[in-house]
C-alpha cells in the first residue's frame, strides 16, 4: 500500500518498524490488462474510424476549386499516408524508450523542459475530451442519418452511448476492448470489401445513388494553399495514433513490445484502408454530396445497395459511436502522470480494485457530457475543435525525439533524428494551417484553453509546493512526543453503538468524556436516567440547544476553558453503517455536519467510527 505525498513520492508503509516495502500483486491484474490485438478496439479506434471523415475532409477542401481540383485527394492521401508511417515509426521509439506511458508528454517533460510538457498535457487533454464529444456525436449522426426520425432525440442517444462507455471503462480496459472486439473486426473486414470490390470494377454498382462529377479532361492547377488545406484537413484521419503511446502500461508483459506491434498493426490498417478508399473515390469521380457521406457513397458504388452495403453502414455508426473508447484508455492514464508530477490533483493517480484510474474515467465523461449538451450532439460544431490539439502533441513530440537522438547518439541516430524533423516540420504545418482556417469557426476556444489548463497545471503545482514546505516534506522532523490524551465521544443516546464507541474511546486516549446535545428538557432528562442506570464508566456531559443547532454547542464546549488549553484532543463520531448504499440517506446527518464545522473552526482531530449493522 502506498501514500501519495504533496511531493508526488511514494512513501511504503508497514506493519513493523523497520520492515522493507512489500510489492503486492493486485489480484487478477494481469487479466486487466490487453494484448496486442485488443490495443486495436481499446486504443486505435479513433484513428480507424477516422477513414469515415478524413477523405471526406479532404474532399470538400477540395471542392472549392472545383471538379477538376477533387482528383488530387489521391497525392494528398500518399503524402498523409507518409506522415502516418514516419509518426508510427516516431511513437513506436516513444514506446521503446518511455515504457511507463505518457507518450509527448513524456518526451517533452525528458527532452524539452517544464513549458513543454504543460503544452503537451494541456493539448492531449483537450484532444481526448474533443475527441470523445466529437466521435459519439458523428455516430449519432450516421445513425439519425439512416432514421430520420431519431433526430429529435440526438443529445439523449448520444449521452446514453456516453453512458454505456463509461460503464465498461470502469470495469476496466480490458473489458472495454473485449466487448468492442466483435464490432471493431466487422468494421475493418467491411472497409476492405468495399475497397477491393471497388477495384475490381470499372463503374459504379447499379443504383448506387452516388453523387458523381464530371472531371474535365485538362484539369486546372491546383494551388499550393488550397493542397496545404487539404492535408491539414485530412490529417484528422491521424488523430489517435498517439493512444498507444500514452498508455503502455495497460499491455500485458512485455508491455513495450505489444504495444509497439498494436502501434505498427493500426499503420498498417489505416494507410492501406485511406489510400483504398482514395482511389476508389478518383475512379468513381466522387464528390461530397448534403444528404450522404463520402464512405457511403463509396460503399454503394463498390458493393451496391445491398446486405454488405447496410452491414458496413451500421457497423460504421457503431464503430464512430464507440471511438471514444480511445480516450478513455489515455486520458485517465495521462492524468494519472500529471498528478504524479503534482499537475493535477492526486486522486487522479489512485485505482481501485481494478486496475482502473476510476477518477479519470468519470471527469472524463463528465467533461465530454457537458461539451454534447453545449452543442446539442452538433458534429459540425465540434470538427472546428479538433485535432489542434493532438497535432500540437506530434509536434512536442517529434522535436523531443529529435533533442532525445541528438543526446544519446545511438546507432543511425542522424537518420532517425531527420525522420523526426521531417515529422515535426509536416506536423507543425498543419497545426498552424488548422488553427488560422479554423479560428473563427470554433477553433479560438481551443487557442484559449490550452492556456487556460497550463495556468490550472502552474496553481495545482504551486498549491502542492506550498504544502510540501508547510509539512516540512524533506526535512528531518522533531522527534515525536507522547501526550495526555483526551477523547470526546458525541452521543445521541443510550445504545449498543454509543457502548462501542466508548470502548473504542477508552482504548485510544487516557481520559474519556462523552457530551450530548438536546433541544428540550425532557429529553435531556431521559438520557441523564439512561446513563446514571448504565453507569459505563465515563462521564456524560450534556448540552442545550434551544436554536436545535448541535455545531454551536459543540464548538462552546471545545472551546471552553478546561479543553483550550489541551493540544491531544481527538471528537469520536460514532456513525450506523446501513446494509445498502441507498440507505445512506437515512442515516448519519448529523455526524457529516459535525464533523464537517469541527474540521473547520476547531483545532480538534475528528475520527468518524462506524457501527456496521448486521446483514439481514
Amino acid at each position: 500500500m502506498t501514500d501519495i505525498g504533496p511531493q508526488g513520492a511514494r512513501s511504503p508503509s508497514s506493519d513493523a518498524p523497520g520492515a522493507e516495502p512489500v510489492r503486492l500483486q493486485e489480484h487478477g491484474e494481469q487479466g486487466e490488462k490487453i494484448t496486442s490485438l485488443e490495443g486495436v478496439p481499446a486504443l486505435s479506434l479513433d484513428a480507424i474510424s477516422s477513414v469515415a471523415y478524413g477523405p471526406e475532409a479532404m474532399l470538400v477542401v477540395l471542392a472549392t476549386a472545383g471538379a477538376g481540383a477533387l482528383a488530387a485527394i489521391e497525392p494528398v492521401t500518399f503524402a498523409i499516408v507518409v506522415l502516418l508511417l514516419i509518426l508510427v515509426f516516431s511513437y513506436r521509439q516513444v514506446i521503446a524508450a518511455y515504457p511507463d506511458g505518457g507518450g509527448c508528454y513524456a518526451v517533452s517533460k525528458a527532452n524539452l523542459g517544464r513549458r513543454a510538457s504543460l503544452l503537451a498535457g494541456a493539448a492531449l487533454i483537450i484532444d481526448y475530451v474533443l475527441t470523445v464529444a466529437v466521435s459519439i456525436a458523428a455516430g449519432v449522426a450516421a445513425l439519425v442519418s439512416a432514421f430520420p426520425g431519431l433526430r429529435p432525440d440526438s443529445l439523449v442517444i448520444g449521452l446514453a452511448i456516453l453512458a454505456v462507455l463509461t460503464a465498461l471503462n470502469l470495469r476496466g480496459l480490458a473489458t472495454s476492448a473485449r466487448v468492442l472486439l466483435l464490432p471493431t473486426a466487422v468494421f475493418i473486414v467491411g472497409i476492405y470489401v468495399v475497397i477491393v470490390a471497388g477495384l475490381f470494377r470499372q463503374h459504379p454498382a447499379a443504383g448506387a445513388a452516388v453523387h458523381q462529377v464530371s472531371v474535365p479532361a485538362a484539369a486546372a492547377a491546383v494551388g499550393v494553399l488550397l493542397i496545404l488545406k487539404a492535408f491539414a484537413a485530412g490529417c484528422s484521419a491521424l488523430t489517435g495514433v498517439e493512444a498507444i503511446a500514452n498508455d503502455v502500461p495497460a499491455f500485458r508483459e512485455p508491455r513495450a513490445r505489444r504495444a509497439m506491434r498494436t502501434e505498427l498493426l493500426l499503420g498498417g490498417l489505416l494507410g492501406t484502408m485511406l489510400i483504398g478508399l482514395a482511389v476508389i473515390t478518383v475512379r468513381f469521380h466522387i464528390a461530397p454530396s448534403g444528404s450522404q457521406t463520402v464512405l457511403s457513397q463509396i460503399t454503394g458504388a463498390s458493393v451496391g445497395r445491398g446486405v454488405v452495403y447496410y452491414v458496413v453502414d451500421l457497423s460504421t455508426t457503431a464503430i464512430l459511436a464507440i471511438a471514444a473508447n480511445t480516450s478513455f484508455g489515455g486520458l485517465p492514464m495521462l492524468a494519472s502522470l500529471l498528478a504524479r508530477d503534482n499537475l493535477l490533483p492526486h486522486v487522479f493517480w489512485l485505482r481501485g480494485d481494478r486496475p482502473v484510474y476510476r477518477y479519470g474515467v468519470v471527469a472524463l465523461a463528465v467533461l465530454a457530457g457537458v461539451l454534447l449538451v453545449a452543442v446539442h450532439a452538433s458534429t459540425n460544431a465540434l470538427i472546428p475543435l479538433f485535432a489542434i490539439g493532438v497535432f500540437t502533441g506530434f509536434t512536442l513530440s517529434q522535436t523531443g525525439l529529435v533533442r532525445h537522438w541528438h543526446q544519446e547518439r545511438p546507432r543511425h541516430w542522424r537518420a532517425r533524428a531527420a525522420l523526426n524533423a521531417l515529422g515535426a516540420v509536416m506536423t507543425a504545418v498543419a497545426t498552424v494551417i488548422f488553427v488560422l482556417t479554423k479560428f473563427t469557426a470554433g477553433a479560438w476556444v481551443v487557442v484559449i484553453a490550452v492556456p487556460a489548463l497550463i495556468l490550472l497545471f502552474t496553481r495545482v503545482a504551486r498549491y502542492y509546493r506550498e504544502v510540501a514546505a508547510e509539512l516540512g516534506l524533506g526535512e528531518t522532523p522533531p522527534v515525536p512526543e507522547a501526550e495526555p490524551g483526551l477523547v470526546v465521544v458525541a452521543v445521541t443516546a443510550v445504545s449498543r453503538m454509543t457502548a462501542a464507541a466508548l470502548s473504542r474511546a477508552l482504548s485510544l486516549g487516557e481520559e474519556v468524556f462523552a457530551v450530548s446535545v438536546q433541544f428540550d428538557d425532557e429529553s435531556a432528562a431521559r438520557l441523564r436516567a439512561e446513563w446514571d442506570r448504565w453507569q459505563p464508566g465515563v462521564p456524560l456531559t450534556i448540552l442545550r440547544s434551544a436554536s436545535r443547532s448541535i455545531t454551536g454547542p459543540m464548538l462552546g464546549y471545545l472551546g471552553s476553558p478546561p479543553l483550550r488549553g489541551r493540544r491531544s484532543v481527538l471528537v469520536v463520531i460514532p456513525e450506523v453503517e446501513p446494509r445498502k448504499w441507498r440507505h445512506q440517506i437515512f442515516q448519519n446527518q448529523r455526524g457529516v455536519v459535525l464533523a464537517s464545522v469541527l474540521r473547520r473552526h476547531s483545532d480538534v482531530a475528528v475520527a468518524r467510527i462506524a457501527f456496521r449493522l448486521d446483514e439481514e
